[in-house]
């Protein structure tokens, strides 16, 4: 089975899941998209200040973000969809890179940090930042008055 395809069961069995065993007058549903790691083509190293001309590479392909939509967009129960991605992919200055802890949890050593191919954490995410922005999305999104959900 294609990568695609099985996210696409896996995202209808969750829809089919949640259409039958959560009641949408007590229970509110969210769906946050994917959080994206810089690295490759568009690497967080040494990175001071967000992409602001839209030259990033996506790394997450459209087909799966579409797969998300459709299977969203066809559920009974209303779900609001948090798309964090786009936002995400343009701060490509947030990440700790080489100001990060090693395995021990100890910051990483001066040798360690002159080898950012080894050691820069792209994945992770500083705070305060980018997060924050992330949890602002869903305070508003619960605010809204439910029926406006969807």
């Amino acid at each position: 089975m294609e990568g695609e395809e099985a996210f696409n069961r896996a995202l209808r069995t969750w829809t089919r899941w949640v259409d039958h065993n959560i009641d949408p007058t007590r229970t509110r549903v969210f769906f946050r998209s994917i959080s994206p790691e810089h690295k490759s083509a568009n690497w967080c190293y040494n990175q001071t200040t967000p992409i602001t001309n839209e030259t990033i590479i996506p790394w997450f392909p459209k087909g799966l973000i579409s797969i998300i939509e459709r299977n969203i967009q066809s559920m009974k129960t209303p779900a609001t969809y948090l798309n964090i991605t786009h936002l995400s992919e343009l701060r490509i200055d947030a990440h700790p890179s080489v100001y990060t802890t090693n395995r021990d949890g100890k910051p990483l050593s001066t040798e360690q940090r002159q080898q950012p191919i080894t050691y820069a954490d792209c994945s992770h995410w500083c705070l305060p930042g980018l997060p924050d922005t992330w949890n602002v999305l869903l305070l508003a999104s619960l605010m809204r008055h439910p029926s406006n959900v969807h």
